[in-house]
């Protein structure tokens, strides 16, 4: 029997051999699907991110900024009803108990020096108030600030210290950055001292979030805390890219989301409120919404190829010029108006006593006007 067994071994065997071989090439005559060749794409040699041709340390960008990066302590008198207020509701209760005299409330923040001449930039609502400013320097050194002047609209304010040997931050010469690109954020979280935190840019151009009148914030995951306001985000190379302005939290610790407004736009505001004071910008008196899909097939348009005009200032440049409300906005100076915060943005760049053109649709005809720019008035305090 076990001869019987061993003479069928071998027939048994290239049998088996063979019928894998007729399913690897017709695997269709039993049902299955044929062997697909999947392309797998690799990323060409010279594209390839090689990381050790990338920093493992970036204490060089950090010695090269930290130094112009200051530390804010702000004071200011508060009377015994807004110090009751600010308690928590167990001791506001025996608030009418506590001696009645005012008292001094503290804050605290970080600042960026710009210039070696004492300017330094922070964000408004750090020294909102404050009857006193002291800034503390990396290098131990202290001193009282001037304030030459803010601008709530973009939350950014100027100090001005008197110390010698100032060190300034040099911002990146870069006109856009990109999202993906390392960052650094250095500031004074909750008064613990000088402190580095790293990310990326998440995103960038973020607006319309209600912080401020002008937006046009870098978003970073790089941790950004109570006390790192008015603080700088660095890019890879130690050049300041951003004032660290706010965080989105609902807890009011860093959750990955922090806001930074740009560097170049930050020193615009800088160079204005030094030269007079205050930032004056552009103004036309009129209030836009965006272009609806009912309104934009209405007027045969595509979504998003206009600004509707909703509401318009008594006596102002666009009043003067003869607009009204419902017209469409196509284009000023032949920059297409997209949306209601570009135009505002354009318009502001403006310099009063300027004359700009638009392009509008009314009533099914596309008609011209001219506008002379004026000066836009301070709505918030």
């Amino acid at each position: 029997m076990k001869d019987h067994l061993r003479s069928l071994g071998w027939p048994v065997t290239w049998g088996l051999l063979l019928a894998l071989l007729v399913i690897e090439a017709f695997p269709h005559w039993l049902g299955l699907a044929p062997n697909a060749n999947v392309e797998i794409q690799v990323t060409p040699e010279p594209e390839r991110v090689v990381s050790s041709s990338g920093p493992v340390s970036y204490s060089a960008a950090v010695r090269r900024a930290a130094p112009a990066v200051a530390n804010i302590f702000t004071s200011k008198e508060v009377t015994p009803e807004e110090a009751a207020g600010q308690l928590n509701p167990t001791l506001r209760d025996y608030a009418d108990n506590l001696p009645g005299s005012s008292r001094r409330q503290s804050s605290l923040g970080s600042a960026v020096i710009l210039s070696s001449d004492g300017y330094l930039l922070t964000n408004n609502h750090v020294i909102a108030d404050a009857d006193e400013i002291l800034v503390a320097l990396q290098d131990g050194r202290e001193t009282i600030a001037r304030l030459i002047g803010t601008d709530p609209e973009t939350d950014l304010a100027v100090l001005k210290i008197d110390l010698p040997n100032l060190p300034a931050v040099t911002i990146s010469p870069a006109e856009d950055q990109r999202t993906g690109d390392v960052v650094m954020a250095i500031g004074n979280p909750f008064g613990l001292g000088q402190t580095v935190t790293m990310g990326i840019i998440s995103a960038t151009g973020r607006n319309q979030l209600g912080l401020n009148t002008y937006e046009d914030f870098i978003q970073t995951d790089a941790a950004i805390n109570q006390g790192n306001s008015g603080g700088a985000l660095i890019d890879a190379h130690g050049s300041l890219i951003g004032i660290n302005t706010a965080i989105f939290s609902q807890s009011g610790g860093s959750q990955g989301i922090g806001f930074a407004i740009p560097a170049k736009l930050a020193a615009e505001v800088m160079q204005a409120i030094i030269a007079n004071g205050r930032v004056i910008r552009g103004w036309l008196g009129v209030e836009v919404q965006p272009l609806s899909a009912e309104q934009a097939a209405a007027a045969d348009l595509e979504f998003g190829q206009g600004i509707v005009v909703s509401g318009l200032y008594r006596e102002g440049p666009a009043w003067q010029a003869g607009l009204l409300p419902g017209d469409i906005i196509l284009s000023i100076d032949g920059q297409p108006a997209i949306n209601g915060r570009s135009a505002m943005n354009q318009v502001a760049r403006a310099k009063p006593g300027e004359t700009v053109s638009m392009r509008v649709l009314r009533d099914g005809d596309t008609k011209s006007f001219r506008a002379e720019v004026g000066v836009r008035p301070s709505f918030r305090p």
